[in-house]
């Protein structure tokens, strides 16, 4: 049974179809869909055969793959390097974007972004289990490790919402606080206005709530998400259960 395209599903997702990935363009989220989720987000590692699994999915789809984070580019391109040179890369949640081969365009940091930031480490730096992972146009405050501070992380990063355009951005086990006017529904929609993308119904895969604007852009494109992990309330029209089984079925589709 699948959702009308663009509501909320409260029931289980099926997989997705073997043939979805055809003459589609392809949509990546990088935490928790490409790469397992991990207690600090500089020690992501990405290994040989993911690399080689983009690439082919590059090849494979005539360049219309596209990594959409919640990540800066250039903490993207830190990890993903010369794989992704020839990719569409969007960051800061959409409001960085880089066309395939083309410069990135990045809007002003806000002032107030750095003075968040100094208040953050101020009152939570001090704890080991705590990290305050520093964005371009964003500042992120990670209590996986630390899950009793929850609520004064929460409370922390809304007494600096709504200044100077911030808004609140919640994911597992973080709250960010990060440049509004954008997201990755937004970014998606941008890039399937131009080439390799016009013309190609998008396939968005990701596992947050961050990712939920995108797989409404999606399916209002003709397109679908596919959400990673436990069911929930999604405009995703497809589920698998984990990293390791999206990769299997990419592997398998191309």
């Amino acid at each position: 049974m699948n959702r009308v395209q663009g509501a909320m599903a409260h029931f289980d997702l099926p997989p997705p179809p073997p043939g979805l990935l055809d003459d589609a363009g392809l949509f990546l989220d990088f935490d928790g869909t490409l790469v397992e989720l991990v207690d600090r987000p500089e020690a992501i590692i990405v290994g040989d055969t993911l690399r080689a699994l983009l690439r082919r999915a590059a090849a494979r789809l005539e360049g219309r793959v596209a990594i959409v984070s919640g990540r800066s580019i250039a903490q993207i391109d830190g990890f993903l390097g010369e794989t992704i040179h020839d990719f569409a890369v969007a960051g800061s949640h959409g409001a960085e974007i880089r066309p395939a081969g083309g410069e990135t365009t990045v809007p002003e940091r806000p002032a107030s972004l750095t003075a968040a930031e100094r208040a953050f480490a101020g009152a939570m730096g001090d704890d080991p289990r705590i990290v305050i992972e520093v964005k371009t146009l964003g500042v992120a405050i990670h209590y996986r490790a630390a899950p009793e501070r929850e609520q004064e992380a929460h409370a922390l990063v809304e007494a600096f919402a709504a200044r100077d355009g911030l808004t609140v951005q919640p994911g597992k086990m973080m709250i960010e606080l990060r440049l509004d006017g954008h997201d990755k529904g937004s970014a998606i929609a941008t890039l399937c206005e131009g080439a390799p993308f016009a013309g190609h119904a998008p396939v968005f895969v990701g596992d947050d709530l961050t990712d939920e604007p995108g797989m409404v852009v999606a399916a209002h494109h003709g397109g679908a998400g596919i959400l990673i992990g436990p069911m929930r309330d999604t405009a995703a029209r497809y589920r698998v259960d984990s990293v390791d089984a999206f990769l299997e079925w990419l592997e398998n589709t191309l």
